[in-house]
């Protein structure tokens, strides 16, 4: 497995600052607020175009792991500080110990099936709802897939002093199919899919590992200028969507908007807490469509029934109209006061194409 060498645009001696740490000069040490974002992809490096005249005024000084010298350009010319590591490399984890105050983790679960260390053999015998003192009355599956990634960071992390904040970012398809109920951050947890089991596993190492801890949960990410961060490819091709009687609920979040939740989690977001990161829409997934289509000047989408459908679509684009269900987001708006920019993809898209739907402008 390839090893990296550590590349810091400034000058830091990491053995000073951890002795500093162990010794309690945080204020001293710590003039500026340190920010450690793990897996800075597009929602990554629009919290960094965010948080700009933050970094260049000296008060918050960002470090984004990565694991290609090739992004190192375009992160520096963003105000970050790169450095090069693998979540797949325990070793190149090590130098991120004591590194920054808040930890932001957007990176993905490892893929396939991982046995869980000698060290949490136990882990059965742990009440989750125990953990997470908010979230008593949530159920969990027993045996929760261990995320090696994860683990491999909770680990760095711990070594000299931890994290004030920690922000796990997850996906709401943890709940698997509710029927279209409304539901809140208590409701149990049904992954129906190996990729939502993972991420299942990966919240189940972040709660065990006793660091301060708010997780986000995520529905469907969309933007113009996001790859694939709009239906338009599938409406192109005229593909399908579910007939109007057997249509699903789905739940969005602009990248814009969930970039800004990543922020207020890490700076008020509260122990122990999860927060659903969602828009105030509750739209069905051909509706959505339909949305796209009259906003993106492209065809409405044809309309077929399940069976038929089936025969169309990959099995992993079924997977997501099988589960239906409409994500509270009280909680985040609430407690870490969320004003979103784009309370619905009618008003995201709109702002985006600068057309209207049905003629009128959506306020």
């Amino acid at each position: 497995m390839t090893r990296f060498l550590a590349l810091h645009p400034i000058p830091m001696n990491s053995g000073c600052i951890q002795k500093g740490l162990r010794r309690g000069s945080l204020s001293s040490l710590f003039r500026v607020e340190r920010l450690l974002i793990i897996g800075c992809g597009d929602v990554g490096l629009r919290f960094l175009r965010q948080k700009h005249k933050l970094m260049q005024s000296g008060r918050l000084r960002v470090f984004v792991l990565t694991s290609s010298a090739s992004r190192i350009a375009e992160l520096r010319a963003l105000g970050a500080v790169p450095i090069l590591g693998n979540l797949d490399d325990a070793a190149s984890l090590r130098r991120l110990a004591a590194l920054a105050q808040r930890v932001l983790m957007l990176a993905p679960p490892t893929t396939g099936h991982r046995a869980w260390p000698a060290a949490f053999q136990d882990h059965k015998k742990v009440s989750c709802s125990g953990i997470f003192d908010a979230e008593k009355s949530q159920k969990q599956p027993e045996k929760p897939l261990c995320d090696s990634r994860s683990l491999a960071l909770q680990f760095a992390l711990r070594r000299g002093l931890a994290p004030r904040q920690v922000v796990y970012a997850s996906t709401s398809g943890v709940y698997g199919d509710c029927a279209g109920a409304h539901i809140s951050e208590t409701q149990s947890l049904a992954p129906q899919t190996e990729r939502a089991a993972r991420r299942v596993g990966a919240e189940h190492i972040w709660r065990l590992s006793g660091l301060p801890l708010s997780i986000l949960r995520i529905p469907g990410i969309y933007a113009l200028d996001r790859e694939d961060g709009t239906p338009a490819t599938r409406l192109a091709k005229g593909s399908p969507v579910l007939a109007a009687a057997e249509d699903v609920f789905t739940n969005h979040i602009h990248a814009d908007d969930l970039a800004r939740a990543c922020a207020l989690a890490l700076f008020k977001g509260k122990r122990k807490r999860i927060y659903h990161a969602s828009d105030d829409c509750h739209l069905k997934m051909g509706d959505y469509f339909d949305l796209a289509a009259q906003l993106l000047g492209l065809p409405a989408p044809p309309r077929l029934p399940r069976t038929q459908l089936a025969q169309v679509l990959s099995p992993m684009q079924m997977s997501f109209l099988a589960e239906s269900r409409r994500l509270s987001n009280q909680r985040i708006k609430t407690e870490l006061g969320l004003r979103l920019r784009y309370p619905s993809p009618a008003q995201g898209l709109q702002t985006l194409t600068g057309k209207s739907v049905a003629g009128q402008k959506l306020g």
